[in-house]
């Protein structure tokens, strides 16, 4: 179950400006001005290289930035001149231009002096002619305007990272979600400066993350999910003082959370799920104030949940410790964290008893304590058990038990046993 709540502001924006602004309001004599035959004939051949040969642009008058743009093109005026800025290739919209069986990166593509933005939507599928890499392409020639990189939903996009991307300075977006990509992380990328989000996330990218991405201090999100890294967490992420999202759920990284994790003031989302993470849960501090998402389920992590100081996690909306190896009782101040939604704590060794304060959390949608060695009474009013149904997990804890009273057979807690 995949209960987050996630608002990227930031891919909002990056998303308008990819996809064109084609609605906006256009001066006149910004339309009227002519496109450098240039540009236009680059444009033409780089569009065809993705598209297919058929696309010629007739339709298109006088060129592609005046009245009849381009769906998925958008331009600005420089000097006189049009020139492409965005290109966004793929089905985006329901007139956007449909991809070739054999997309190509055609030279002319490096030719768009003044591009910045770069998108291409499930385009590159499975091409008859063998997988396409971005190995040939010459992207050095875009190191001085390009700043937003999108290629999602490509699984024929094979091959490994370019480190030539280290040299895209400008480069403040780099997404690469549900290609084919293999190979190490390419340490040039610690050198983007400039990065605010590198989303690598749904490819088959392996090895150990470079320390030098600790580097990168203006990053916001970093999503390296659903691959099949290897190897610890960078000691030097605690220097990412910027960061809000940390995701790197379903790799194989191992060792042990670096205390220099806890100092990250701004960090809002923290996801190690599915790893080999071990060592205790003991890194969080006051510095955490703003997490609302700690989500380690499915690790080796040990210790005793009341050893954490949960009073400096006061705006948690999601907590997943299940499937680890805690040990010890279920606090109660768990209680005193009012904007928790999601508490999932099953598959642990945790014991004692479960306290009915749990029920006073008006946000709480989903408790599962599941798999445990809790024992005693359920003592949650009736009401709970009505608005959680089967959200609320209590079954294989051999000792725990609820009064029956009056409580109708529908709203009993599933798979706990009746009280003698």
């Amino acid at each position: 179950m995949d209960l987050r709540f996630r608002n990227d502001g930031f891919l909002f924006v990056l998303m308008l400006t990819m996809l064109g602004l084609n609605g906006m309001c256009i001066d006149e004599d910004v339309v009227g001005a002519p496109m450098a035959k240039t540009e236009q004939e680059a444009l033409y051949i780089a569009v065809q290289g993705f598209v297919g040969k058929w696309w010629n642009g007739s339709d298109l008058y006088p060129d592609p930035c005046g009245w009849t743009p381009i769906q998925g093109v958008s331009c600005d005026v420089i000097d006189g001149l049009w020139y492409v800025t965005d290109l966004s290739i793929g089905q985006v919209h329901d007139n956007s231009l449909p991809c070739a069986q054999n997309p190509e990166f055609k030279p002319h593509l490096f030719q768009l002096q003044h591009l910045k933005s770069i998108s291409f939507f499930n385009c590159i599928i499975s091409p008859p002619q063998g997988p396409i890499t971005f190995q040939k392409a010459k992207w050095d020639a875009l190191s001085n305007t390009l700043e937003f990189m999108e290629f999602r939903g490509n699984p024929g996009l094979r091959g490994e990272i370019p480190t030539t991307f280290g040299n895209l300075k400008k480069l403040q977006s780099l997404v690469l979600i549900g290609n084919g990509l293999s190979g190490d992380l390419p340490e040039s990328i610690g050198e983007l400066t400039q990065l605010k989000r590198l989303v690598l996330s749904g490819n088959s990218l392996s090895g150990k993350i470079p320390d030098g991405y600790g580097n990168l201090s203006e990053l916001l999100i970093m999503d390296l999910s659903r691959n099949s890294l290897s190897g610890s967490l960078p000691l030097t992420f605690g220097g990412l003082t910027s960061i809000l999202k940390f995701d790197f759920s379903k790799n194989k990284l191992e060792g042990e959370i670096p205390y220099q994790i806890s100092n990250l003031k701004n960090l809002t989302l923290f996801d190690l799920s599915n790893n080999n993470i071990s060592g205790e849960l003991n890194f969080a501090n006051q510095e955490m104030s703003s997490l609302q998402e700690l989500i380690l389920a499915s690790n080796s992590i040990t210790g005793d949940l009341k050893n954490v100081n949960w009073k400096n996690l006061q705006e948690l909306m999601v907590l997943d410790l299940s499937d680890m190896k805690l040990t010890g009782g279920i606090p109660e101040s768990f209680s005193n964290m009012k904007n928790l939604r999601f508490l999932g704590l099953n598959d642990n060794n945790l014991s004692g008893n479960l306290s009915p304060k749990l029920a006073e959390l008006k946000n709480l949608t989903a408790l599962y304590v599941n798999g445990n060695n809790l024992a005693g009474d359920l003592k949650f009013p009736v009401e709970f058990y009505r608005k959680m149904g089967r959200r609320f997990g209590a079954w294989n804890n051999s000792k725990l038990c609820f009064p029956v009273g009056r409580m109708a057979a529908g709203v009993r807690p599933f798979g706990v046993k009746v009280c003698q």
